[in-house]
């Protein structure tokens, strides 16, 4: 059997139930319960929890308080001492229940105390009244008479130790119930039953344990990456929340408070956490609901109301790490949930550095924050569920210490005692293991009285037990709460500590460090499971969310090299890409969800602040023109490192200039002339994109694509049209001029149609058909060479008079101050680039 949890006890005792009436069932308040297990701890009732009730057994018994003497609750027992139990029975059935009188069971004689863990934990598996409560003691006792339906009553039952047959140092069962009758019964009978754990100090005594208990300081990121566009950078938080925290019964405020009367404490501190706080002690501004994505102004924030709240609790948090030798482990910056990307992130381009810096930062942060010395070599999974992968992680992250719930590193069914916290689990880490039923116990919010004594006199049997064990060699134990820890589970925390390390007590506060540095035992479990648990999967960052988080980065980066100031973005996106990936999401999935689209859309929107605004249809009047092309720039400083690329999808039809270099002031547009040259008529589709500049260049935006329609380019075929017309022309004038001196020297033309020669008329070779065939060939030459000539000048004059482009003589266009119409179908101008020099060009 296992001593530690008492596995494969648990079942027997539910064999031993009352008979004939006693065995009719009832709700019972199981006060001495354990808080709901995690992961694979030992299956227990929570304390508080009510079983319904019904049948047999319809009274509900809860125990309040359990007080020793005259001191405050909860104390452990000595001889010639008397316990004060105070709580509540309430009717929960139907039936009215009569002569109704609440006892206080006295042990089995035949076993009274709860030798082993495993005993206690079987005495926390008992539901209903049994044999093995022991009998009913005569005093104390109090009536209640009749309890109608519904009904309530309060009671105070101080019985002496000695009645309760504690005699040996040990554990004993403090079981109250309800007697009485229902219906037509006259015996009465138990009705319902509570049951804590008294420990007892008598003469045999253990060295102590060491015991660390780690004090969590966590909250889930609300100052995000915005901040306000002043000179001052004024932060944003995306709530108020957290003032709330810092002040009166807040749960950060209650909790510096309840600590800082702790002896040797270990404070566990999200540097985040610190960051935030101090932001808050200046001005600073808080999102309007809806508005998450949208740079900060004055009209999307409100002024945040937290600021001496921080103030005070940021000097009081100084003064509580400083005291009480105590010790801060910084965590890594944010906090982020080592599990969920060791399952889901690991191979993420950049995640590796990530955590190293935010172990870096986190540290530095703290040390800073607390003006203290901090370790940052610890690393805390969610819950302190551990698996190769997460071990993987967190020594990646810098967890040379890792704190483990016992669930996940349970120890041999063979080990019979308690072994040490601290153990090696490989690759220069050491495993920090939190007793899996330890764990549990501060896991859940205990916002009762009953719900915190079930707790605290439940850890006093528990540690008593360990430290009986081997009362010759002392143990280090660790106490790993929730890392959100409530202020009635610090509470309760806080006082079974108290108890535990007082006079005569079997506990003694160390040091999370000091625990790690005592020797492992070479029996303890040193495996780490290659498997997660299941019901902790189910709120992991998954591996889409855990992308789009590294993809800010690679966001991020590009807008730095436009940037004139990176500086006033650079850290701000950095530490909220960690914080979208904090571990306090896991228990707030929505706010987490809200949290990353709010950095992602943030992000997005700067990015698209430096852009060419979207165009449709450009209309280019001419072969040669220029595009013009806007650069707009929305962001609150000047941007460079760019340049404005244009592409033709048909440079053979359209061709355009070359790239441009951007260099824009803040909240500013220009625009940029691109000589192009077109060759034919028709739509051309063209690209201008935007690139940074530099080694690493990379486009920048999205890219905008419109519509090029050229117009007014003179074809090729229509020159040659032109030139065979005038050609022909030219040929008729020839023949027509031929005739006519033939006619005149009164030649007959036989053959009208025949072809006209240079030469003689009649063939002769020496073209003189006439005796004056040399002064006719002369005139015909002069004649043609004229006709030559004068057809030079008309053609010469044709050219010049042909209508132009705009339907005008090219000379009659005026030089210097014509009108650039926009042709545009969208947003930008196309200046048409004449030839004259004194062409006018739109201003910039």
């Amino acid at each position: 059997m296992d001593e530690r949890t008492g596995r494969g006890a648990a079942g027997a005792g539910r064999r031993g139930r009352w008979t004939g009436r006693l065995a009719r069932g009832a709700a019972a308040l199981l006060a001495g319960g354990l808080v709901g297990a995690v992961a694979a701890a030992p299956a227990a009732a929570g304390p508080g929890a009510l079983v319904t009730a019904a049948g047999e057994y319809p009274a509900t018994v809860q125990i309040d308080t359990v007080q020793v003497g005259n001191g405050a609750s909860p104390k452990i027992a000595h001889e010639n001492d008397t316990v004060t139990i105070t709580g509540k029975v309430t009717n929960s059935g139907a039936e009215t229940l009569k002569s109704s009188t609440v006892k206080v069971r006295q042990p089995s004689a035949g076993k009274p105390m709860l030798t082993t863990r495993s005993d206690i934990d079987l005495m926390g598996s008992w539901s209903t009244p049994s044999t093995k409560d022991g009998i009913a003691l005569d005093s104390p006792a109090q009536d209640f008479g009749d309890l109608a339906p519904g009904q309530s009553k309060d009671f105070t039952l101080p019985v002496p130790v000695s009645a309760l047959n504690a005699k040996d140092t040990g554990s004993y069962e403090l079981a109250v119930d309800l007697w009485g009758t229902t219906g037509g019964d006259r015996v009465p009978h138990p009705l319902g039953i509570a049951r804590t754990y008294l420990p007892f100090q008598g003469h045999a005594t253990a060295r102590p344990s060491q015991v660390s208990v780690v004090w969590p300081l966590t909250h889930a990121p609300v100052l995000v990456a915005q901040t306000m566009p002043d000179q001052d950078q004024t932060p944003v938080l995306r709530d108020d929340s957290l003032a709330g925290e810092l002040t009166g019964d807040g749960r950060l405020n209650q909790l510096v408070d309840i600590g800082k009367t702790m002896p040797n404490l270990t404070w566990a501190i999200d540097p985040d956490l610190l960051d935030t706080v101090f932001a808050m002690t200046k001005p600073y501004r808080v999102q309007k609901p809806g508005t998450s994505g949208e740079s900060a102004r004055d009209d999307n924030t409100v002024p945040g109301t937290g600021h001496d709240a921080a103030v005070a609790w940021l000097a009081k948090l100084k003064t509580a790490v400083a005291g009480q030798d105590s010790e801060v482990v910084s965590l890594p910056y944010a906090d982020p949930d080592l599990a969920s990307i060791a399952h889901h992130g690991t191979g993420l381009n950049g995640m590796d550095a990530a955590l190293r810096k935010a172990m870096t930062a986190g540290q530095v942060t703290t040390e800073l924050r607390l003006s203290v010395n901090a370790h940052s070599d610890v690393a805390w999974p969610y819950r302190g569920l551990l698996d190769q992968r997460t071990a993987v992680v967190s020594a990646t992250a810098g967890g040379r210490l890792v704190l483990v719930n016992g669930a996940s590193m349970p120890e041999s069914d063979k080990l019979t005692y308690t072994p040490s916290a601290a153990r090696p689990i490989g690759n220069g880490q050491t495993a920090v293991v939190s007793d899996a039923v330890l764990a549990s116990l501060f896991q859940k919010d205990l916002p009762t009285v009953q719900d915190r004594t079930a707790v605290q006199q439940r850890f006093l049997a528990e540690t008593l037990a360990i430290a009986h064990q081997e009362p010759e060699h002392p143990r280090g134990l660790l106490v790993l709460p929730s890392r959100s820890m409530t202020v009635g589970t610090a509470q309760a925390l806080h006082d079974s500590m108290q108890a535990a390390s007082g006079n005569g007590g079997w506990v003694t506060p160390a040091t999370l460090q000091k625990v790690s540095e005592i020797p492992a035992d070479p029996t303890a479990n040193t495996s780490v499971p290659n498997e997660y648990p299941g019901e902790a999967t189910g709120t992991e960052l998954s591996a889409d969310e855990l992308v789009d988080t590294m993809g800010i980065q690679d966001g991020v980066e590009q807008l730095m090299m436009i940037l004139t100031q990176p500086e006033r973005v650079r850290g701000s996106f950095s530490a909220a890409m960690v914080r979208s990936m904090s571990a306090s999401w896991r228990d707030q999935q929505k706010a987490g969800i809200d949290y990353r689209a709010g950095v992602q859309t943030y992000l997005k929107n700067l990015k698209a602040a430096v852009r060419v605004p979207k165009k449709s249809t450009v209309t280019l009047p001419g072969d040669n023109a220029t595009l013009l092309i806007s650069v707009k720039n929305d962001l609150t400083q000047a941007v460079g490192n760019l340049e404005l690329r244009l592409y033709s999808t048909q440079p053979n039809r359209l061709n355009v200039g070359e790239n441009q270099p951007v260099v824009l002031d803040a909240t500013t547009s220009r625009t940029f002339r691109f000589p192009a040259e077109a060759q034919v008529n028709g739509q051309v589709q063209v690209t201008a994109e935007l690139w940074t500049t530099g080694p690493n260049a990379q486009p920048y935006g999205d890219p905008v694509e419109f519509t090029v329609d050229v117009t007014s380019v003179a074809s090729g075929v229509t020159y040659v049209i032109a030139g065979g017309t005038a050609l022909m022309i030219l040929a008729g004038v020839r023949f027509y001029l031929q005739r006519k001196k033939r006619k005149a020297a009164g030649e007959i033309d036989e053959d009208p149609d025949r072809p006209l020669s240079d030469g003689d008329s009649d063939g002769d070779s020496d073209g003189d058909d006439d005796g004056n065939g040399n002064g006719r060939g002369d005139d015909h030459g002069k004649d043609e060479g004229g006709g030559g000539r004068d057809k030079g000048k008309g053609g010469g004059r044709g050219d010049g008079d042909r209508p132009g482009a705009d339907g005008k003589p090219a000379d009659a266009e005026p030089p210097s101050d014509r009108d650039d119409t926009d042709r545009v179908a969208g947003d930008e101008k196309v200046d048409h680039q004449a030839s004259h020099p004194r062409a006018s060009v739109p201003p910039l």
